[in-house]
């Protein structure tokens, strides 16, 4: 009889089998030790073996079969084993390491480390200056400087107080300030702060320093003053009292500082205007009209007087921020020649004044 046949399979004679054969008691793979999968080519069964990350292809000579139509492994005997076919030793077990975790926990280790060291969230502290001391001044400016911070970074920017208004700022790599535009002979108080990344620390302790005093000479003569007008020498052919009062006004003819002055006001009734003309704290200028007239009433006619005047810055002060004369004093010389009108004259006469003057 005929040998049977699968359609489509492979006999003993060649031909194409439509199932796989089985595989003979013994060869099995064992689930603890690796993982196996078989397949089916069409003409033999190949198993794949997986261990531990390693792949390993099994050709046995025995075609292999399905798990489900495997024998049940008999127990083993207490003698030498029996001799049967060879079976595939299993492929030894890869040991398992723990590298990737451990790499892990050095890099969390690590950045902990870092970050208790560095901490740059953390701002270092904004220390407040100290140490300031005064410096060189001049009748319009002063200068001060501080230390260092002790530790930390140095600060974006250091901004100067004045009265608690900002009056200026210098970089953080600078430790000194001078200010400019003052008023002389005058005290100015400031303090310090330091600023970075927009915070500011708490101001320095206070400074006070002043502008130095210029002399009297470099006071500028200026503005109305009342002056005391005291006849001393040449009173005795003059009526009237010896002693008056008078309002003179200083203009300067600069801008600035001292300088001549147009100087304007009465003397004794008469109306004057004139220039002094400044020497160091010294101004000079005369004075030429009817100071003392001849005669008085109906009968009175002028006499032509010089008057000249000599007085001397005594005392200066600030005013407005400018260096004024705070006083003066001088002296007046008044000479008049002899006169005559009808039957009434005036001889010729010199008179002396002391002047005083205060704003």
């Amino acid at each position: 009889m005929p040998a049977a046949s699968h359609p489509g399979g492979r006999g003993a004679a060649g031909g194409v089998m439509a199932t796989p054969p089985r595989v003979p008691a013994g060869w099995y793979a064992d689930p603890s030790a690796r993982h196996e999968r078989r397949y089916w080519d069409g003409t033999d069964w190949t198993a794949q073996v997986s261990d531990g990350g390693l792949m390993a292809i099994d050709q046995p000579g025995a075609r292999a079969a399905p798990e489900s139509e495997r024998p049940a492994e008999p127990p083993p005997a207490a003698g030498p084993p029996a001799a049967g076919p060879p079976t595939a030793a299993p492929a030894p077990r890869k040991r398992r390491t723990w590298a990737v975790p451990v790499a892990v926990a050095v890099v969390v280790l690590g950045l902990i480390a870092g970050l208790l060291i560095w901490a740059p969230w953390k701002s270092p502290p904004l220390l407040r200056p100290a140490g300031l001391t005064a410096g060189p001044s001049t009748t319009g400016s002063v200068a001060f400087r501080w230390a260092r911070p002790a530790t930390g970074p140095l600060p974006d920017r250091y901004v100067i107080l004045h009265d608690g208004q900002v009056a200026g700022s210098v970089p953080g790599t600078v430790t000194s300030y001078r200010g400019t535009g003052l008023a002389p002979a005058t005290a100015y108080r400031y303090r310090v702060a330091a600023e970075r990344d927009g915070k500011r620390s708490a101001p320095s302790s206070v400074i006070v320093v002043t502008t130095a005093t210029p002399p009297v000479s470099a006071a500028r003569l200026q503005g109305p003053w009342t002056v005391s007008i005291k006849l001393t020498r040449g009173a005795a052919g003059l009526t009237g009292p010896s002693k008056w009062d008078e309002t003179w006004q200083a203009t300067p003819r600069c801008a600035a500082g001292p300088c001549d002055v147009r100087l304007s006001g009465g003397l004794n009734g008469f109306a004057f205007r004139t220039t002094l003309t400044r020497a160091g704290a010294v101004y000079r200028g005369k004075i030429v009209g009817n100071v003392f007239p001849c005669g008085k009433g109906s009968k009175s006619f002028a006499i032509r007087s010089t008057v000249r005047i000599r007085i001397t810055v005594a005392a200066a002060r600030v005013d407005n921020g400018a260096w004024t004369a705070g006083s003066w004093a001088g002296r007046m010389v008044m000479t008049a020649p002899y006169t005559a009108s009808g039957n009434f004259f005036c001889p010729a006469s010199r008179q002396v004044a002391s002047l005083t003057g205060n704003p």
